[in-house]
């Protein structure tokens, strides 16, 4: 099954955060399960790190590929058939890197793994 980490969800996955249920946890580990991150979780990530509101040990240029790549997770481009689909969203969310991965994960019928329960209200299954 294929699976889209919310960007929260990737953070506490990497850096082994107690936050990460321990369904969530499971499921992320599961070798029979795909692991994607949307490039706008990078985006969100670099956005955060550059106005220091994240901390990360490493600068997110080699950290973010680096545990993708470690922990098998494939990237999911953000296309335009994405960014469209955001139009049509109700306002339930107003965070726009969060809207733009709930696009793309009913684009894709992905469920997220995600800590954010306000994804549901658009129709997304999550993993919390």
């Amino acid at each position: 099954m294929h699976y889209l980490l919310d960007t929260n969800a990737f953070l506490f996955w990497i850096s082994d955060s107690p936050k990460l249920s321990a369904h969530a946890r499971k499921t992320i580990a599961a070798s029979t399960n795909e692991m994607l991150l949307s490039s706008i979780s990078a985006w969100e990530i670099v956005t955060k790190w550059q106005l220091g509101k994240l901390k990360l040990p490493d600068d997110p240029h080699r950290l973010v590929p680096k545990r993708m790549l470690l922990h098998r997770i494939r990237e999911l481009p953000f296309a335009t058939e994405h960014a469209l689909r955001i139009a049509n969203l109700p306002m339930h969310h107003g965070d726009p890197f969060d809207r733009a991965i709930i696009a793309q994960a009913l684009a894709n019928k992905l469920v997220v793994i995600t800590s954010d329960e306000r994804f549901e209200a658009y129709g997304v299954r999550i993993i919390a």
